[in-house]
């Protein structure tokens, strides 16, 4: 879904701070040509759709996660930057918590249809691990905001937590 912010085409999209009951994160590894990134999984809203039906979507099409606990909308992050298909100019995300069991990710999407959204990796990360790891992080500063979060709770509104 779409919408236009200072003449700028929006993308509208949500994702997942995936948690399992050892604060592991699961995270998605995007090969773009820029380079790769490591991000929560999640992705655009549908023309009609809710954050929650897209993320309930998105989640078992990504990681094969089915009927998880969406917590609250915990963070939002707007990145301005030009789409590589040219569709948008950027995307305006929610991330909400959710805490689940451990899992094995099996994604209901084939490899090739996860491969043509750039998508490579899904991979358990230890908060210690994003914090010494050289790896790109979306959003670059998600080992201070994931800290924040297991030390002191969800925050009460959603925190910006940038690029």
């Amino acid at each position: 879904m779409t919408s236009t912010v200072d003449g700028l085409r929006i993308r509208r999209a949500v994702r997942a701070l995936l948690l399992d009951p050892e604060n592991r994160v699961l995270l998605v590894r995007f090969e773009f040509p820029t380079g790769t990134r490591w991000a929560l999984p999640g992705g655009g809203l549908e023309p009609g759709e809710t954050h929650e039906a897209a993320l309930r979507r998105e989640l078992a099409e990504e990681v094969g996660l089915l009927d998880a606990p969406i917590g609250r909308h915990i963070w939002t992050r707007r990145h301005i930057i030009p789409f590589i298909d040219s569709s948008y100019d950027g995307q305006h995300e929610h991330i909400h918590l959710v805490r689940t069991d451990a899992f094995e990710p099996r994604p209901h999407l084939t490899w090739q249809q996860l491969n043509a959204e750039y998508v490579y990796e899904l991979r358990w990360w230890q908060p210690d691990e994003i914090a010494a790891a050289e790896d790109h992080f979306v959003p670059r500063a998600l080992a201070d905001h994931l800290r924040a979060l297991l030390l002191g709770g969800p925050p009460k509104q959603p925190v910006d937590v940038g690029v």
